[in-house]
């Protein structure tokens, strides 16, 4: 599958190494699709840098998936990306979606950290009225289960495939769309389930109770002795979760705790970009991180002392002269070069 999207980057990609024009060097940044708490910290890197960094500017190329964007970095093709620890797992291993990539260990290679953080709980959304009380209950439904071509799309179909004995595409059908064009879908009830992560509380869901009664599906203690979401839950990053249905006010109709699963991302970037500039782009996003947390209460979470949790790859040399310098306790695995 990659092998195809390999091609295609090829093709797409019109902003390669940086360029001088205007005084300012551009770069260029792949992320997800607005309509996210993933566009919103991703993007905000983006903004702290263009902000802060002189003559520097940041691009943000808003589509694909997160497995392309990394594979378009070890190209060469992409500066900086938001990464995850699960897909640059598969890439040094070259399994899964790198599984068709014959130099995906080596093209892992070329790939190097800056932070990760908390993409939140997975919440699986319902109007109340829909009948639907468990995920025993999406059969015959129309899910959402993330992008395609995602690696948190897969991570959600084996979680829910697990917990369910269910098939996706085959006992519920897959809306295979992008999150802004699933969240309209939602709004229209053309989409039963929408399956997403988000930090919490997240604007979406926020929103959406202000006008509807809804239900968080919740998983059981029981699901996470099952192969399946043992399996999906047995790799880097991955946590359980609870959400706490108070947080959204009184048309969340849940009445208890909602567990659910949760994932550690971050924000990557090529080994070759300077030491320099990858330094100056680190300070800028910490050292002005009160405009991210200003975006909303959830973003708390976003701080300096949870920046290498979960990492599972090395730092690029100038993010690790700033964590150095911020007396951040560094992971082993971080420091190798």
């Amino acid at each position: 599958m990659l092998y195809r999207l390999k091609c295609a980057i090829a093709a797409a990609v019109v902003v390669g190494s940086p360029i001088a024009a205007n005084a300012q060097d551009f770069y260029r940044m792949g992320t997800l699709e607005p309509g996210g708490t993933i566009y919103t910290i991703t993007s905000g890197f983006a903004q702290a840098i263009n902000r802060h960094v002189p003559d520097v500017e940041v691009q943000v190329n808003a589509t694909g998936s997160a497995a392309q964007h990394m594979l378009s970095a070890a190209m060469g093709e992409t500066d900086f990306f938001m990464m995850s620890t699960i897909l640059y797992h598969h890439m040094t291993q070259g399994t899964a979606m790198y599984a068709t990539v014959p130099d995906a260990p080596e093209l892992a290679e070329r790939l190097r950290g800056i932070f990760n953080f908390p993409v939140g709980a997975w919440h699986a959304l319902v109007y109340a009225d829909s009948g639907i009380e468990s995920f025993d209950d999406i059969a015959g439904r129309t899910v959402f289960l993330g992008p395609p071509s995602g690696g948190a799309t897969e991570f959600t179909r084996a979680i829910v495939e697990g917990a369910t004995g269910f098939t996706a595409g085959e006992d519920f059908s897959v809306a295979n769309m992008g999150f802004e064009a699933a969240q309209q879908g939602f709004q229209d009830r053309r989409i039963d389930v929408l399956i997403f992560p988000s930090l919490v509380p997240g604007a979406f869901v926020q929103q959406m109770a202000l006008t509807n009664e809804l239900r968080l599906i919740s998983l059981e203690d029981a699901d996470f002795d099952k192969p399946g979401v043992q399996a999906a839950m047995g790799v880097p990053g991955r946590t359980r979760e609870l959400i706490d249905p108070a947080l959204y006010g009184g048309n969340l109709v849940n009445d208890e705790p909602v567990l659910s699963v949760g994932a550690w991302i971050g924000v990557g970037v090529r080994t070759d970009l300077p030491d320099e500039l990858v330094y100056a782009a680190t300070a800028a996003f910490w050292d002005n991180i009160a405009d991210l947390h200003a975006q909303g209460p959830a973003f708390g979470s976003i701080t300096l002392d949870t920046a290498l949790s979960a990492f599972n790859m090395p730092l690029h040399a100038g993010a690790l002269r700033y964590y150095e310098e911020q007396g951040v306790e560094i992971p082993e695995i971080a420091r190798e070069n």
